[in-house]
């Protein structure tokens, strides 16, 4: 099995697990501030991550650095308003929603990077979107 495919099955694996803990720690907590408290959590964990892996070595470019802020940003805003739905709404709902990110991905991966979009990608990101729509009704 590829790598990036272990990758991907344990990213989502532990995605399952965020709306569930953010639903039962969102009770009483305000969505901004349990976003900042868990990017502080991220941060230091990942920084830990880095400094104990050696990749802290590496050079980042310019470019580099400015659309990983970039990335940074958005996915900060994603959090945002995740844990803003997660508090105030039905959690399948909100992660099949969030899900539609998926579709949304593929379409800009194939305008803006130029990647492969066939019928069969086409097909698979609209099923993606009509299965969340499904589940969040």
């Amino acid at each position: 099995m590829k790598t990036y495919i272990i990758y991907a099955i344990l990213a989502a694996f532990f995605a399952s697990l965020v709306p569930i803990f953010g639903k039962i720690g969102l009770r009483d907590v305000n969505p901004t501030l349990a976003t900042a408290v868990r990017a502080v959590i991220m941060a230091v964990f990942l920084v830990g991550v880095a400094l104990v892996s050696g990749v802290t070595r590496e050079p980042l470019s310019g470019r580099a650095l400015l659309f990983i802020t970039l990335s940074g940003i958005a996915g900060a805003l994603s959090w945002l308003f995740y844990f803003m739905a997660v508090k105030a709404g039905r959690v399948p709902a909100v992660v099949a929603i969030d899900k539609t990110s998926v579709a949304l991905a593929i379409f800009l991966s194939w305008l803006i990077l130029g990647s492969r979009m066939d019928l069969k990608t086409a097909v698979g990101a609209l099923l993606i979107v009509l299965g969340a729509i499904l589940v969040a009704l």
